[in-house]
């Protein structure tokens, strides 16, 4: 069962800009937390934006002041603005939604979506 989709990737400029989708049922958009990661070829995954249920956001120092997440309820959608691209910004952006329902470690729901590729390149 899919539970997170993310969409929006494709091939841009650098210095270019690209929104990135993360759809999900409105359950998850509006109480889970939404976390974007991302993977270069060859890297390991490393989170790019988190927002929280409360609403709180945060973010990577590598993103800091280019991208934005934010979430629409209406929409039951988490977005990823990303802006003034960089080449070190290509990889596949994942989706992923969690939420501890316990105290012990695997008391968590936690999805993941397929991911989608951002290329920054000329």
């Amino acid at each position: 069962q899919v539970h997170v989709v993310e969409s929006g990737g494709a091939l841009v400029q650098p210095g270019g800009s690209l929104r990135l989708s993360c759809a999900a049922s409105a359950h998850i958009i509006v109480n889970y937390h939404v976390v974007w990661y991302r993977q270069a070829l060859g890297g390991q995954r490393e989170l790019v934006a988190v927002v929280r249920n409360g609403g709180m956001t945060d973010y990577a120092d590598s993103v800091k002041g280019r991208f934005t997440i934010s979430r629409d309820n209406a929409e039951n959608k988490v977005y990823l603005q990303m802006n003034s691209l960089k080449s070190e910004d290509t990889g596949v952006y994942f989706c992923n939604a969690r939420l501890r329902f316990g105290t012990n470690p695997q008391d968590e729901y936690n999805y993941w979506g397929r991911g989608t590729q951002v290329t920054v390149s000329t």
